[in-house]
């Protein structure tokens, strides 16, 4: 007979394998329910992405007539109320983002969303919206704006295309930090030469107004290299961890199984591949096996010479200027070259493989009809051609 020692030892040991038996079934309910909204949240965002599809053209006109009409709008702000400028800049972020993750999701683009642009971007928001007046966070943040994602324009030849929601979501995420879009001066430019809540900061009373003519004011040079190139580099080498651990090593299994689904380094590797460019040959240099490290390596020099001319253009009105004017004729440029030399191919191209999928549809129901739709005439033909035999 048992004790009551081992009574209340056996009574305990069955409570707890309810209570764990309780917790696993409330997990596994929290994951079902989990993985039931994402496939829902996807089959909703495949499902409207397509359809914008099919409306391509008219979203591309009102795409670009709402891209007119901010040119005077946002010149407008820029005159009457500058210090509203980073706000104008989060609206965009609000809105542009989840636009293009829904159409990502679709073309199997979404790791895009993990690039350092967005990292770099909810950042600025971070600092734009909860910590203002941080002089040292927006010192970081002016070495993302001015640094990596200003030069990326250029490298990644960014064209500003109104017409183009996806093109003009590019250009604005690399440049809206920095810039404002082609008809936008930039967030941190605005801060730093222009905003008039900041004036105060510049010339305190007692101080030579020849002494301090923006804000963040940098007495020292040892300063001014910590929080725009050590400070910066080091939340860049977060990121560049983060990414490697999501991207090669959690989710490398999906991204081997379905090869359509597309990271920076893939989409880099194939153009550069198929250009057979300084890059492909640059990050050949170890081995094909070694190209992702090589990869990770140029950009990391990419990265280290772009954040160290930020210390510069910190320190000049005039050069901060030119370097925007610079920025801003590069995606335009870029976005001229591709509305007179890439889209009228890429027009040819889809009515191309319209006109193939219209046909195929054709033969289908031909073929369709021919067999399904007239069986009794053929009947017919055959039973009267016997009965002449007969």
């Amino acid at each position: 007979m048992l004790s009551n020692e081992d009574t209340l030892e056996y009574w305990n040991a069955v409570s707890f394998g309810k209570v764990k038996q309780r917790f696993k079934d409330r997990f596994k309910r929290v994951a079902q329910t989990k993985e039931k909204t994402k496939q829902i949240l996807s089959k909703h965002a495949d499902k409207i992405a397509k359809q914008a599809e099919e409306h391509e053209r008219f979203i591309n006109k009102v795409t670009h007539l709402l891209g007119v009409l901010g040119f005077g709008a946002v010149s407008f702000l820029l005159g009457a109320r500058p210090q509203d400028i980073p706000y104008l800049y989060c609206l965009f972020f609000f809105t542009f983002v989840p636009i293009r993750w829904i159409y990502y999701r679709y073309k199997k683009w979404h790791y895009y969303l993990l690039d350092f642009c967005y990292y770099a971007n909810t950042i600025f928001l971070v600092h734009l919206l909860f910590f203002p007046r941080n002089e040292k966070l927006f010192m970081v943040c002016f070495s993302f704006a001015e640094g990596p994602l200003a030069w990326a324009l250029i490298a990644w030849r960014c064209s500003l295309v109104f017409s183009s929601l996806d093109k003009t979501a590019s250009v604005l995420i690399h440049l809206l930090p920095g810039e404002l879009d082609l008809f936008f001066w930039l967030v941190f430019f605005t801060i730093r030469w222009w905003d008039l809540a900041f004036f105060a900061a510049m010339h305190p009373q007692g101080t030579a107004q020849s002494q301090r003519v923006s804000w963040p004011y940098v007495e020292s040079k040892s300063d001014l290299w910590t929080w725009l190139f050590v400070v910066p580099l080091v939340a860049y080498s977060l990121w560049q961890a983060l990414y490697f651990l999501i991207v090669n090593v959690f989710c490398q299994q999906r991204l081997s199984r379905d090869p359509e689904v597309m990271t920076s380094y893939r989409e880099l590797s194939k153009k550069a591949q198929k250009a057979n460019n300084i890059w492909w040959r640059l990050s050949g240099m170890l081995g094909d096996q070694n190209r992702q490290f090589m990869y990770i390596l140029i950009q990391g020099i990419f990265t280290v010479a772009t954040m160290a001319f930020t210390v510069p253009i910190f320190m000049s009105y005039e050069l901060h200027l030119i370097f925007q004017i610079l920025k801003v004729s590069a995606t335009t440029w870029n976005g001229g070259c591709f509305l007179l030399e890439v889209m009228p191919r890429q027009v040819v191209l889809k009515e191309k493989k319209k006109s193939e999928t219209d046909k195929h549809i054709q033969t289908q129901q031909d073929e369709y009809s021919i067999v399904h739709e007239n069986p009794m005439k053929t009947y017919n033909r055959t039973s009267c051609m016997c009965w002449k035999i007969q």
